[in-house]
């Protein structure tokens, strides 16, 4: 809208004007925008008062219904009609592609995220990761972008070699057997409890992980089980939130992937010796990378810089995000800055998306210390929760556990996302799944609600737009606003702004839904179905790209 009026204005005045300008009033009844005219008194010398004056009077168009000068301000007031006909008109000609458009041109993005690790339980804190990744690579597709999703497993390193030696000390093939992941968990923990009493069992992991680098058949067959046995319980998760991957090269895959990275540090004299490790003197006051221990063991810098070369080798990406928590920003900054010194140019296309930490009574969740909210198990209380409250407001529903499922897990993931990713969150099941404030329940309500209406309506007819009341302009300016936020959350990799938009939209329906007939104003009617339709598929898209269902009803 600030665009089109832009246009106009500048037919006016030949040396006006920039989009910032314009301003939103924050009273109605003083426009729909404001141009404030004091920057311009100098260039055009004379007062602001007179220049809007002047420009009042002369500006006429159909988009603008008038224009006051108030002040040195011009207060304009667009045309309600020939907008809302002209957007509703739009949104039903494009449908679920309203809000796309093609600044990504195909390129590629690679996506690293979820990544868990194995043998350990699919964590609350590896929510995070998961969801905001594949809301990232749905944004990014709207915008023209081709996504590559990388479930970079964590499937090698130091905790493998512990867990190995746990299992050795105190495991029982057939507990393991019975219960996987539960006895490898309790084993890891007794290991850390152990080792901050005994330092002797940290050296025994150490050894025990260079053997495994080093392919003891042994050590690979039950790191090979212990792998199998997570991945089938990872899967039923990913099933639950609905999360798919275009690839699960985990650590593994690159293990026999670094010595040519090793080689080519060394031959371009960018390895060190430092007290028989061997690393990487970077720059601006950072601390070297470590690329080899004393002991010959890899890190994950060797890795994630084999990763990284391997993925522009595979899929020539013009991005290479890595959906992972803020305490690693260290290390990707280092990551960058080696691939930098081989002289890689594409190094700046990298990119590190910080999150921030679920909490929970305001610390922090850690495997290490056994305190631990398993995600499939809050994924499952929130869908029971949702049945139930389901079977106590609405037993007509069809499709119950379909629609439980959508607004328990929609729960979940709505209250992560409203969130900027930065910010730590704290984690309470019951505010979730309330039907009313910020909520995801309260989203998918409101386009139910609108489903439900435009069922009772039958087909849409055409439409004339004689007047557009205050209920039903808050909801044309959002639906205006739709296709500037997909935009600016993609380019910010910004879930929470979708989020923000989804509970403005909401609030603006529920609105005019308690203020408006729709079904019984027969002079309206058809205008206000419209509009309704237009609500639905909005919101519908929003929610898709925040990784949610919209049911049809709750």
């Amino acid at each position: 809208m600030k665009k089109d009026i832009l246009q106009v204005l500048q037919k006016f005045s030949p040396i006006l004007l920039n989009e910032s300008m314009l301003e939103r009033p924050i009273h109605t009844n003083l426009g729909d925008l404001a141009l404030p005219c004091f920057s311009l008194a100098k260039e055009l010398r004379k007062p602001p008062v007179a220049i809007a004056e002047e420009l009042a009077k002369a500006i006429h168009h159909p988009l603008i219904s008038k224009a006051q000068a108030a002040g040195g301000y011009v207060n304009i007031f667009v045309n309600r009609s020939v907008i809302t006909d002209s957007l509703l008109k739009t949104i039903h000609t494009q449908s679920t592609a309203y809000g796309s458009n093609n600044d990504g041109n195909g390129g590629v993005v690679t996506i690293d995220l979820s990544s868990p690790n194995i043998a350990k339980p699919f964590s609350m804190g590896h929510l995070r990761s998961t969801v905001i990744g594949n809301s990232i690579a749905l944004l990014l597709e709207k915008n023209g972008f081709k996504t590559v999703k990388i479930n970079y497993i964590g499937d090698w390193g130091t905790q493998f070699g512990k867990l190995l030696t746990a299992y050795r000390k105190w495991g029982s093939e057939q507990e393991v057997q019975n219960a996987p992941i539960e006895t490898l968990l309790k084993l890891y923990i007794r290991f850390h409890e152990e080792a901050e009493l005994d330092n002797s069992l940290n050296v025994e992991g150490r050894a025990a992980f260079k053997a495994l680098e080093d392919g003891d058949a042994e050590a690979l067959a039950l790191w090979d089980w212990f792998k199998s046995e997570s991945l089938k319980e990872f899967q039923r998760i990913y099933d639950l939130l609905g999360v798919t991957f275009d690839s699960y090269n985990g650590e593994a895959y690159y293990n026999d992937k670094m010595e040519p990275i090793v080689d080519e540090l060394n031959a371009k004299k960018l390895l060190i010796e430092s007290d028989g490790a061997l690393v990487v003197e970077l720059e601006e006051g950072m601390p070297p990378c470590l690329i080899k221990k004393s002991d010959g063991a890899t890190l994950y810098a060797t890795r994630d810089l084999s990763a990284a070369i391997d993925r522009k080798i595979t899929y020539n990406f013009v991005k290479s995000l890595y959906v992972v928590g803020n305490e690693q920003s260290l290390h990707f900054a280092q990551v960058k800055q080696v691939l930098s010194k081989l002289g890689y140019d594409w190094a700046d296309t990298i990119e590190h998306i910080p999150f921030g930490l679920i909490l929970k009574d305001g610390t922090k969740m850690s495997t290490r210390k056994g305190k631990i909210v398993l995600l499939e198990e809050v994924l499952n209380d929130a869908i029971a929760l949702a049945q139930s409250t389901i079977e106590a407001k609405n037993p007509n529903v069809l499709h119950k556990a379909e629609v439980a499922k959508a607004v328990g897990v929609g729960a979940i993931i709505f209250s992560d996302l409203k969130q900027h990713r930065k910010h730590d969150i704290e984690f309470n099941l019951a505010s979730m799944l309330q039907t009313e404030g910020e909520t995801g329940p309260y989203i998918q309500y409101a386009y139910a609600r609108a489903s439900a209406m435009l069922k009772k309506a039958g087909e849409a007819t055409l439409f004339t737009v004689d007047e557009v009341n205050d209920f039903e302009w808050e909801i044309i300016k959002v639906l205006e606003q739709f296709p500037y936020s997909v935009q600016r959350a993609a380019n910010e990799l910004n879930p929470s702004i979708i989020a923000k938009y989804a509970i403005d939209l909401a609030q603006a329906f529920n609105s005019f839904y308690g203020n408006v007939h729709v079904l019984s104003d027969e002079a309206h009617r058809s205008y206000r179905i419209s509009l309704v339709s237009s609500v639905a598929i909005v919101l519908k898209e929003a929610l898709k790209l925040l990784g949610m269902q919209a049911p049809e009803e709750m």
